[in-house]
């Protein structure tokens, strides 16, 4: 927790997100291996990141969003398509919190080129609605894919601090 530098924006090799970048404060960054508990391990990092920023009123709609992207990044970038979801490979998703003026960014990058697309809502579904909820309680998202031949991308979502 706490590192500095930025690796994701680095990898990503240009801005990409509505917040000015010059005005970054803080990151920290975790890797999660591709098992289902990393969803708790990200919450918990989460909550711990945001209490050591003084920013504990916003872990609930923050810790929702995280837990959609970890999961959103372990179910479709971390693993095949295939039916037994068996890891396409040993890399980690990685999760990374950055403080910049105003704002608080989650960024998640995963090994998977498919793009996150906003999927049609099925009230009866048990699957489906994490875009729409990162939509809802974020300030907006998106995702770019990893650039300088890496394989990959970053989906991320944005809140006003103030």
């Amino acid at each position: 927790m706490g590192t500095n530098g930025t690796p994701m924006l680095d990898l990503l090799g240009r801005q990409f997100l509505p917040a000015d970048l010059r005005t970054l404060s803080s990151t920290a960054t975790l890797g999660l291996p591709p098992r289902p508990e990393s969803v708790r391990q990200a919450r918990d990092f989460t909550r711990n990141t945001l209490q050591g920023w003084r920013l504990p009123e916003l872990f609930d709609g923050v810790a929702l969003v995280v837990s959609e992207l970890v999961t959103n990044a372990l179910r479709h970038g971390a693993h095949t398509r295939e039916a037994d979801f068996e890891p396409a490979a040993p890399s980690t998703v990685e999760l990374e919190l950055m403080r910049c003026a105003r704002r608080l960014i989650c960024a998640v990058q995963d090994p998977s080129d498919a793009s996150p697309r906003l999927g049609s809502v099925d009230g009866s579904a048990e699957s489906g609605r994490g875009l729409h909820l990162v939509e809802c309680f974020s300030d907006g998202w998106g995702w770019r894919p990893l650039t300088g031949g890496r394989h990959g991308k970053v989906v991320w979502a944005v809140f006003q601090t103030v």
